[in-house]
């Protein structure tokens, strides 16, 4: 299998900076995996978009993929209780 190229949306960057360096390591670690996989075990697609959700923690990372171009786009990380929350009722465009 190809490897993606893994791109970050400048607002990613504001979700990481509160986050405990702990937490933060383990999403950034999962987030370069998705280079390798970025249909991991335990991705869900999200029905109303072309978008992804994997959990890390009590963290989500949500991410769109371009398999033409072998590009996967994270468009946001938080805690669950925002994300899912956020997803349902306001998406955020890529």
């Amino acid at each position: 299998m190809a490897s993606y190229s893994v791109s970050l949306k400048r607002s990613v960057l504001k979700d990481l900076e509160p986050l405990p360096a702990p937490d933060r390591a383990r999403i950034m670690e999962r987030i370069g995996a998705l280079a390798d996989d970025p249909r991991p075990y335990g991705c869900e697609k999200l029905s109303a978009l072309e978008r992804y959700r994997i959990r890390v923690a009590d963290y989500r990372i949500v991410y769109a993929i371009e398999d033409a171009e072998l590009t996967v786009w994270v468009a946001r990380v938080g805690h669950r209780r925002d994300v899912d929350r956020r997803q349902r009722h306001h998406p955020r465009p890529l």
